[in-house]
């Protein structure tokens, strides 16, 4: 549907058109994993019947749940978290369906502004009136925090509670200032990167974590990591976003009501919103059909279940391309798989166009060839295919010819060099049609060459915690992205990233990182990332497989103003302060 949208203040971003990389609140990509179960009904607004006139009451459903609030920890850091805090987020902006990006208008009076190179500095000029839900200004602390936290520095936290999903920004960043109403900061001499306009993540109420105890954050590390597990086991009551928080539960729901104080140029149009989870994609367009929901951006797609509401004029769905893309990663921890050898040929008996094939028979999808960039970027280079033996062909042949030639015995039953049968678990999201189906296609294949591959589910919500203990040896999650890239490689690969969650190293992998952020040319940072893909590829640690089509759907006689966007970590809530009832 074509809609007419209030105009945003202040001038947009540079275009970026590549392809699913992260950070808009360019610190971590989000994990896209597991499905949810679904939530008891909060609030019903009306289903698929053909009556007009809507109600100010929306609830909107999330694909899975969450076990932390706070989402800059490894374990809190995942796409259905991002999605629920979105309408109350202290975010700087965010990236428009076109790939532009928005500054958030309701914080800042402009764009950010790059005033040096050497260091690196950025002005971010506050909206005089940018403040949270209570009336507090927003100040330099709020933007210090999230960098104490993101900074990976005993100095500043205790790591141990801080814990976060990437340091690759937070490192980097020497001073932040603020005088007259602009914040400035500062970077570390010789660090550079092309999307500084974008690499500042959400920011954190500062003045509340003060009034809950921790007033001392800034000169002790041990409060800080304190406020910092505070923030993840309580639910938010503080906003900066169109819609305060007034009712959470942990992996359940989120209950908003508009934000008296908010300083955005567009007036949210609800007066309540629901946020609540629903499992999968059946039963979320079940849920839409009975009005126990008005719309969702399910994390699976399903062409079978979208069929259903064809022919339902009170439905609009929208199929398009977005930022989720699945992988495959390996253990590295694990004694089997700590073998190049050997990863290599489970990558290469693992057939991705099976996968494909099997998973959307009637949709046209292809393999993802590159951890950094989709096939729709400038940038995209094909390094899947340079693989010797070819990974994710389901070539069994110079699978077991590359074992052989290691020492192991091919077979029946493959054995290691030392005479061990290999064995391995293979983890995928509960409730998620798609990601179940790969694990079984996938243990079917391994047993091609002797691999014995037991499945295990991991449980609604808990998606963070497996991947940050590594309870896996094989596991398929996605991630949620946005078209910036430059934190990418070290998020994926770093020695230090706390999403390295399979221990992936290689010599001379980290300084081959670093070169990324060396430059302010998005085509030299583009051309040091592919030098890291040629790099990680050939180990082994991880196979991408595609990008997975996305869909919105949601009753139209009840709600307006819903614009999808694949380019947003946030997906169609990206804007959530347009949705109006119809």
């Amino acid at each position: 549907m074509n809609r007419s949208r209030p105009p945003r203040c202040g001038p947009q971003g540079i275009h970026r058109g590549s392809g699913h990389m992260r950070p808009a609140r360019a610190t971590a990509l989000a994990v896209a994993g597991a499905a949810a179960l679904a939530a008891g009904a909060l609030g019903a607004c009306g289903g698929g019947d053909s009556s007009s006139g809507g109600d100010s009451e929306v609830t909107w459903a999330i694909s899975s749940g969450w076990d932390s609030w706070n989402p800059n920890t490894s374990t809190g850091n995942n796409s259905y978290l991002t999605q629920v805090l979105t309408p109350g987020a202290a975010s700087l902006g965010d990236f428009d369906p076109d790939g532009e990006f928005v500054f958030n208008d309701a914080i800042l009076s402009q764009a950010p502004e790059l005033t040096s190179e050497a260091p690196l500095t950025v002005e971010y000029t506050l909206n005089e009136n940018a403040q949270w839900n209570d009336g507090e200004p927003i100040r330099a602390e709020d933007f210090i925090y999230i960098w104490y936290q993101m900074s990976g520095n005993a100095e500043y936290c205790n790591q141990d509670q801080c814990a976060p999903a990437t340091t690759d920004w937070g490192a980097n960043v020497a001073s932040i200032a603020e005088a007259d109403g602009v914040v400035t900061v500062t970077y570390v001499e010789g660090y550079l990167n092309p999307e500084w306009e974008f690499a500042f993540p959400n920011l954190m109420p500062s003045h509340i974590l003060e009034a809950n105890g921790f007033e001392n954050w800034q000169s002790d590390p041990a409060v800080m990591g304190a406020s910092a597990d505070w923030l993840g086991t309580t639910a938010p009551t503080w906003s900066a976003g169109p819609y305060t928080p007034t009712d959470a539960a942990v992996g359940d729901y989120v209950i908003y009501e508009p934000n008296e104080n908010y300083q955005g140029s567009v007036e949210p149009g609800l007066d309540r919103l629901t946020l609540r989870v629903v499992e999968g994609t059946d039963a979320i367009v079940t849920a839409l059909r009975n009005g126990e929901i008005d719309g969702s951006w399910p994390s699976e797609f399903s062409q079978e279940a979208l069929d259903e509401v064809a022919g339902d004029d009170a439905i609009a769905t929208e199929v398009y391309e977005g930022s989720i893309w699945l992988h495959i990663d390996t253990n590295t921890n694990n004694r089997f798989l700590s073998d190049q050898v050997l990863r290599q040929a489970v990558f290469t008996a693992i057939d991705n166009e099976e996968l494909i094939t099997r998973a959307f028979p009637d949709t046209e999808v292809s393999p993802r060839t590159n951890h950094f960039f989709s096939e729709t970027s400038e940038f995209h280079e094909d390094f899947l295919s340079q693989t010797d033996p070819p990974q994710g062909s389901g070539d069994v042949e110079a699978a077991n010819a590359a074992l052989a030639a290691a020492g192991y015995t091919t077979g029946e039953t493959l054995t290691t060099p030392d005479g061990e049968a290999v064995t391995l678990t293979f983890r995928y999201g509960e409730g998620d049609a798609t990601r179940t189906l790969i694990g079984e296609v996938v243990q079917s294949q391994l047993a091609e060459i002797g691999i014995e591959v037991s499945l295990s589910a991991i449980p609604d919500g808990q998606l963070g915690p497996v991947l940050a203990e590594a309870d896996f040896d094989l596991v398929i999650y996605g991630w949620s992205g946005t078209p910036a890239f430059t934190t990418a490689p070290f998020q994926y690969f770093g020695s230090d990233s706390g999403s390295n969650f399979g221990n992936y190293q290689l010599e001379g992998l980290d300084e081959a990182i670093a070169r990324v952020t060396s430059t302010t040319s998005l085509e030299e940072a583009a051309g040091f990332a592919n030098d890291v893909e040629a790099m990680v590829m050939p180990a082994a640690f991880t196979l991408p497989l595609f990008d997975e089509p996305q869909s919105t759907v949601y009753n139209r006689n009840l709600l307006t103003g819903v614009t999808v966007n694949g380019n947003s970590q946030s997906g169609p809530l990206w804007d959530v302060q347009n949705w109006q009832p119809a």
